[in-house]
């Protein structure tokens, strides 16, 4: 993933919510105006005392309301409206601000997904599940935590400070100045506080992220721990990615829990001084005692919601390490662009062309160099050849897993990459060695990628897939759940359902990749049977290490470090007595396999 280290998080966040513009005014527009009705109280009982005291003459007085119960009853009235529209903009902003956040959280993970699913599998061979699931729930959850309650608490503090200094100054400039003379220490504690936890928070959410891919990484290999007794040893690995994520709280916390303290003391110096140098100038007939009583009561609501600072920027810091993370994420440049031509795969033949095609993985020596292969369309053509030859890494370059470094992969006389990608891949049905189900029943792992299948289109492809017998037999029948993974499957079952779910596709183009390399004898033949049916005037591309499995196709390549070395027939290549003869005679035992040096 990308960063932006000169680019602030705010910035970024900021920039990403334009099109909630008018939520997010709306929000901070009812958190002023509820700040603004929550700091008239305390002029309230300023001019309560004021009455009280100096009766038809204090300030109401001066107004034309000569008694005191009138003067009384006009601040009983007021008191009523001010506290029902604070009580009003207090729903209204807790509504907005939850709603934004809500919302925020919505936006963000589904533009966050939506991104992840248009990268290239590099990125993901190069990056942790788990990390990204962190990123995916728990960065974006920590974001909509505070705009839940920290924006607010922000942007009150910010209108307590303006409101009520504006005031003092007003009233008493004097005394204003003591309530003042702690803000800077305050806002610069809190900045300097602000710089050291952002790298501290950083360092929190990458460590929270290893223990998301260590989990992710365990639960999803728990079968290999348990058969190699390694609970143990694993549990170890746990234990010490989990300290490390305590380590790296443990000192973010360490220096956030000093701030509220040290922001107290300084708080403590302005209350004393107003409290002491206010009341002498009251007792000495300087300031009215209605106005003291104010200037006392509103010091504390300036300054006593600094001491909230420091949670509201530790929640900030959080969300701010976790913002740059998901922004990280959506930044993350596309390498495989789409392309703008659209087809219709009812319509295409099928005819595949590879036209000096080379390419190697990120850092490793080129595994395709120069290739050429012309599938002809509705042929079915085998390639075999040792782990590494290039076999599966031409299926991902056609499919545009990746992108070819130079050369061409033409469908039907068109460079595959001026294609739309989905249109493409609409053209091509995979069935892999590793065979994904999604959780959910049978019938709808069959019908996935074919959501308006009808229940007898999905027995019809498990049909023709050999799966009928089995599914029969299962306790719900095509309404079972497979489990996670298929789990509940076995290995051949569920290569039975790949199939299935690849003829329900319809697709012009058919690849099975090492799809009977873990299978039995019993599967391979139904998928042979299978296969001799679903690849009339089907492009048919079949990648194996069991040569039976190819033995029938129109020609059979033989590649050897992404060249290839040999091609023919079943019977052509047996006669020439190279590569594939050798390797047939091993399989059917006619001669043992050479010893490895």
């Amino acid at each position: 993933m990308i960063s932006h280290p000169n680019k602030s998080a705010l910035r970024r966040l900021i920039g990403s919510l334009n099109n909630y513009r008018l939520l997010i005014l709306s929000a901070a527009a009812c958190s002023v105006l509820n700040k603004i009705f929550d700091l008239a109280p305390p002029v309230l009982i300023g001019l309560s005392v004021d009455v009280v005291v100096r009766e038809q003459n204090s300030w109401l007085g001066s107004l034309g309301f000569q008694s005191v119960p009138s003067q009384l009853g006009i601040l009983t009235f007021l008191s009523f409206v001010i506290w029902s529209a604070e009580s009003f903009f207090e729903y209204l902003y807790s509504y907005l601000w939850r709603n934004l956040a809500q919302t925020t959280q919505h936006s963000l993970r589904i533009k966050a997904y939506s991104h992840l699913q248009k990268l290239d599998l590099a990125f993901f061979e190069n990056d942790s599940s788990g990390r990204l699931l962190t990123v995916l729930n728990d960065d974006i959850n920590q974001l909509e935590r505070f705009l839940d309650h920290g924006a607010n608490q922000i942007l009150q503090l910010i209108i307590t400070v303006v409101v009520i200094g504006g005031a003092m100054a007003i009233i008493s400039p004097g005394v204003a100045l003591l309530s003042f003379l702690p803000i800077p220490i305050i806002l610069w504690g809190s900045i300097n506080f602000q710089k050291k936890l952002a790298p501290k928070y950083r360092e929190v959410r990458e460590r929270a992220g290893d223990i998301a891919a260590r989990l992710s990484n365990n639960l999803g290999g728990m079968l290999t721990i348990k058969s190699f007794a390694t609970e143990s040893w694993e549990l170890e690995k746990i234990k010490n990615d989990s300290n490390a994520y305590r380590k790296s709280n443990r000192k973010a916390i360490k220096l956030s829990a000093a701030f509220i303290p040290l922001i107290r003391f300084a708080i403590l110096f302005a209350f004393v001084a107003i409290l002491l140098v206010g009341g002498l100038k009251a007792w000495r007939g300087e300031m009215p005692i209605g106005t003291y009583s104010f200037l006392v009561f509103i010091t504390q609501r300036l300054l006593w919601p600094l001491t909230t600072l420091g949670h509201t920027l530790d929640e900030y810091q959080r969300s701010m390490a976790s913002t740059n993370r998901v922004l990280d994420l959506i930044d993350t440049p596309i390498k495989i662009s789409s392309g703008t031509k659209n087809i219709n795969p009812n319509k295409i033949l099928g005819r595949v062309e590879f036209e000096n095609v080379e390419f190697n993985y990120k850092g490793r020596q080129p595994i395709i160099s120069k290739f050429n292969l012309k599938i002809s369309a509705g042929k079915t053509i085998g390639i075999v050849g040792a782990t590494g030859s290039g076999k599966s890494t031409i299926i991902k370059l056609l499919l545009r897993l990746y992108q070819i470094k130079q050369g061409k992969i033409k469908l039907d006389g068109d460079n595959i990459d001026s294609i739309d990608l989905k249109d493409l891949r609409r053209c091509i049905a995979l069935v892999s060695q590793d065979v994904y189900l999604f959780h959910g029943t049978v019938g709808e792992n069959i019908a996935y990628g074919s959501p308006t299948a009808s229940h007898e289109m999905i027995r019809n492809a498990a049909k023709l897939a050999e799966a009928t017998e089995f599914i029969e037999n299962l306790p719900n029948k095509y309404n079972t759940l497979v489990g996670e993974r298929g789990q509940r499957l076995s290995g051949g079952q569920r290569q039975r359902i790949a199939l299935a779910r690849a003829i329900l596709k319809n697709a012009p183009i058919l690849i099975l990749d090492e799809a009977t390399a873990a299978v039995d004898n019993e599967t391979e033949a139904a998928i042979q049977r299978s296969l001799s049916k679903i690849t009339k005037d089907r492009t048919t591309i079949v990648i194996a290490h069991r040569l039976s499995t190819v033995r029938n196709a129109d020609e059979i390549i033989v590649l050897e470090k992404g060249q290839i070395v040999e091609s023919g027939t079943h019977e052509i290549l047996i006669s020439k007595n190279g590569p594939y003869s050798d390797l047939w005679k091993v399989q059917a035992g006619l001669q043992k396999e050479a010893p490895i040096s």
